[in-house]
């Protein structure tokens, strides 16, 4: 029988303390941690070296990408995650900021379809209780 080990970079395993620490979610942390494997794969080194220009630059790169606004502030808020609280690199990230996503408005019902939204439970219920009745 052979044991599969998975070499966790002690950079990374910081990260994941710093954010068990937080009770950060599990879905947030294989975010965040996703969010720095791409900062890495851009760069070409470990992200702990990486500079003010670099972080720009991969920000426009994901702008370039056609990368969702929604994406891209939640990789900054990673590498903010990163660069703050793991590498207490403040100065690095400083610059970063996130980009405004328009809200979508909620559709508004006509007063005759809220209507018969309204409607429709109460037949349900009704229907519900006369067989209930019945037997």
């Amino acid at each position: 029988m052979t044991e599969i080990t998975q070499h966790i970079s002690p950079l990374r395993q910081r990260m994941i303390d710093d954010m068990t620490l937080r009770k950060l979610s599990p879905k947030t942390q294989s975010g965040y941690i996703r969010a720095v494997k791409n900062l890495t794969r851009y760069l070409g080194h470990s992200p702990d070296t990486a500079t003010a220009e670099e972080l720009r630059k991969f920000q426009l790169h994901m702008v370039d990408q056609g990368i969702s606004g929604t994406t891209i502030n939640a990789t900054i808020t990673a590498l903010k995650f990163l660069f703050q609280t793991t590498l207490d690199r403040n100065d690095t990230i400083r610059k970063m900021s996130t980009v405004p996503v328009p809200r979508k408005l909620p559709v508004v019902l006509s007063r005759e379809e809220a209507a018969r939204l309204i409607a429709v439970p109460g037949r349900i219920i009704c229907c519900l209780w006369c067989r209930i009745a019945s037997q």
